[in-house]
């Protein structure tokens, strides 16, 4: 192409157009909202000459390179054969145009490395991918590479971040876009409980509703940076990468290096419009067995209902009362193999435990089969317990510095997934037992941080062995777990179905961490349980209905023994169990829209154009005498009827200070206009603190 033609990718509202520069690395002239790119004059003609600055004018391109006039930080950092320090000069030697896709493909003959950048529609947003190649006949070792290199408008005002810890997950960060530099970086070997290496990033006003917005999500599942820098031209660039450690990426002759890609969204629409394009790419992304999403089933998991302490009696009783309430599918959690009374020994053997599962696991699979529900498993295939046969017979299968213990964490070492014969160890493990037994789920967990560090060629071995185990069993889902939300991203939803939100389901927790983990994923696959009162996490007390309102807005489950529990409140668990199965199709596959209302209330909507559900939540206690109704954006247009199909306030149906209206909505829906709802806004009653109360919103025709 000549210098000065100008390529768009349109997807969805957005629009990314680049601007030929001749041999040079096109140059970025928009990233934003959509816009019509004809008749453009060239960006140095309308670039002024600006003090201090180069005379041979660096305009901000695509692949950022040092050595060049430019100062942005580097897309690529490498070394030669012999260790010298490699400034790449790249020019560009092909653009390929799309209807869905730009490609460019770049080269330095002199070393032999070209790159390619790939700029693919997906769902209304942008997945960006980069590759190298080394085309040359020395190998290369690859220092650093930026999967994406973005330009950010001036008119940014904040950076919404979320950070985390065991427990804690899904943290909310707003601050100020920086004057020199931000950095989100992680070193732990897994995502993080922070959840994805991702941001958004707001622009003047931006809120829920409104504004323009950008969100970006590594794909991947291990170390990682995402740096925000200011140039004092006014704007800012966004890069992020897989972090390399030294040495660990040479590229042979003729060998290619694919980064994790990253997935782009932009919303005229605030974070809602950003959160709606992030959910459908996740789903774009997502594998299901079979080719489509099956009814979400409602979970009972063992874990806290026993812990270690189950045999195939205990189990079959715990699965009886789940049948009893309504569940779906039964997980049997961790303690089921040969070694494993407690959380000191045994990982690594993959084997029924005799003393507690003398046939195996094919009959207590038959038997929660026979009660109607689906058989899962725990596993936790890429750890080792020293105090386990196979540590004692591979002690060098574990991540470690030559002549130095590998410190424990839980009591377990990493296996070095980079191995081959790792691998194949594991895969024999898990495809023996799947095959042993009717086991049609897979709660794979991930207890703790790497140290030392495998760096991302253990990343690489890990999806590697859940591909081929995908292969062998496409049948079989896998939730992705790492104690609690410590692996959720869309690197590993190619080979996932599920994420356990977090260890910690107190229900008071769960709002923010849920309304973190919508993110970037959708509710279909946020695993979200009722749990025991008091919470065996932080110790707090909260209405059964509370929890199970705050767990229906997800994936459903349990996490108790219901034969332990009161007869009427047993019945009562039975009833969100119903509740759960009669909407879940409106709750899953569709929208999702966050918002914030008076006096500290939080609301929550999900379903379709026709019919949403509504959470209204109270966490704390009001301050107001008056709960103010408040404005619902999203309904303008149509009118709606409003009912109410569950109230989650401990004490009885409503507050006591509910009028006769709001018990009213229980029985009969109110019409309202749209424009009322979004401007004057839906009524509420007062509520208590740890209470919420559910709307069903249908279209009128």
């Amino acid at each position: 192409m000549s210098a000065g033609d100008i390529l768009t990718l349109q997807s969805g509202n957005a629009s990314l157009v680049l601007e030929a520069c001749g041999d040079d690395v096109p140059l970025w002239r928009h990233l934003g909202l959509s816009v019509d790119a004809h008749d453009l004059p060239p960006l140095l003609q309308t670039r002024g000459k600006a003090t201090f600055s180069m005379d041979t004018d660096r305009a901000p391109d695509i692949f950022p390179l040092a050595g060049n006039g430019s100062f942005a930080r580097p897309a690529v950092v490498v070394t030669g054969a012999n260790g010298e320090h490699v400034l790449p000069n790249m020019t560009c030697v092909k653009f390929e145009s799309e209807a869905d896709r730009l490609s460019v493909s770049l080269s330095d003959k002199s070393i032999g490395l070209s790159v390619r950048v790939d700029y693919i529609a997906i769902a209304g947003g942008i997945r960006i991918q980069t590759s190298l190649e080394n085309g040359g006949d020395a190998p290369l070792s690859v220092d650093r590479i930026s999967s994406a290199t973005l330009p950010l408008p001036g008119r940014c005002e904040r950076i919404l971040s979320w950070r985390g810890r065991h427990n804690a997950e899904f943290v909310e960060c707003m601050e100020a876009m920086p004057q020199q530099a931000w950095v989100r970086e992680n070193r732990r070997g897994l995502t993080g409980h922070g959840g994805p290496c991702g941001a958004y990033i707001l622009t003047e006003q931006a809120g829920y509703h409104a504004g323009l917005v950008f969100a970006a999500q590594l794909a991947w599942s291990g170390d990682s940076r995402l740096t925000i820098e200011r140039d004092d031209e006014g704007f800012w660039t966004l890069s992020a990468e897989a972090l390399l450690q030294p040495g660990e990426c040479v590229l042979a002759p003729r060998e290619t290096y694919d980064a994790p890609p990253l997935l782009l969204a932009v919303s005229g629409e605030g974070r809602n419009g950003a959160m709606a394009i992030m959910h459908a790419m996740a789903r774009d992304i997502a594998n299901w067995p079979g080719g489509d999403m099956a009814p979400r089933p409602v979970h009972l998991n063992s874990w806290e209902a026993c812990y270690f302490a189950h045999d195939e009696a205990r189990i079959g009783e715990l699965a009886a009362a789940a049948a009893a309430i309504g569940a779906e599918r039964f997980v049997l959690d961790d303690g089921w193999f040969s070694g494993r009374g407690d959380d000191t020994a045994g990982l690594g053997d993959w084997a029924p435990d005799e003393a507690k599962y003398s046939n195996g696991l094919e009959p207590i699979a038959d038997k929660v089969r026979s009660l109607g529900m689906e058989f899962g498993l725990w596993v936790e295939p890429e750890m080792v317990n020293p105090d386990s046969e196979l540590y004692r017979a591979h002690p060098d299968w574990a991540l470690s510095l030559q002549g130095r213990d590998p410190p424990t964490a839980r009591n377990q070492l990493v296996l070095d997934m980079r191995r081959a014969e790792v691998r194949d160890y594991l895969f024999e493990r898990l495809d023996t037992l799947l095959k042993s037994a009717p086991i049609s789920y897979l709660k794979w967990d991930h207890n703790r941080d790497h140290s030392p560090s495998g760096g991302a060629a253990q990343v690489r071995g890990s999806y590697e062995l859940f591909a081929r185990l995908r292969a062998a069993h496409p049948e079989v889902e896998i939730e992705s777990c790492a104690g609690g939300g410590g692996r959720i991203d869309a690197g590993i939803l190619e080979y996932v179905h599920r994420f356990w939100t977090s260890d910690n389901i107190d229900a008071l927790a769960r709002i923010p961490m849920q309304r973190g983990f919508l993110a970037f994923m959708p509710p279909e696959m946020m695993g979200s349980h009722v749990g025991a009162s008091p919470s065996h996490a932080t110790g707090r007390m909260q209405s059964l209905d509370f929890r199970a309102a705050i767990a229906c807005q997800g994936h459903f489950g349990i996490e108790l023994d219901p034969a332990a529990m009161a007869d009427d409140e047993r019945e009562k668990l039975s009833g969100w169990v119903r509740f759960y199965k009669d909407w879940r199709d409106i709750i899953h596959g569709g929208k999702v829209l966050l918002g914030e209302a008076n006096d500290g209330l939080v609301w929550q909507a999900q379903g379709t154009d026709d019919q949403m559900l509504l959470w209204v939540i109270r966490p704390d206690h009001a301050e107001n005498r008056r709960a103010q109704p408040f404005p619902l954006p999203f309904v303008e247009g149509r009118d709606w009827q409003v009912g109410i199909l569950r109230s989650a306030i401990s004490g009885g149906v409503l507050t006591p200070r509910a009028t006769p209206f709001f018990h009213g909505l229980r029985e009969e829906p109110h019409g309202f206009s749209g424009s009322w709802l979004a401007q004057a806004g839906l009524p509420v009653p007062a509520l208590p603190a740890e209470s919420a109360i559910i709307f069903h919103l249908k279209a009128q025709q």
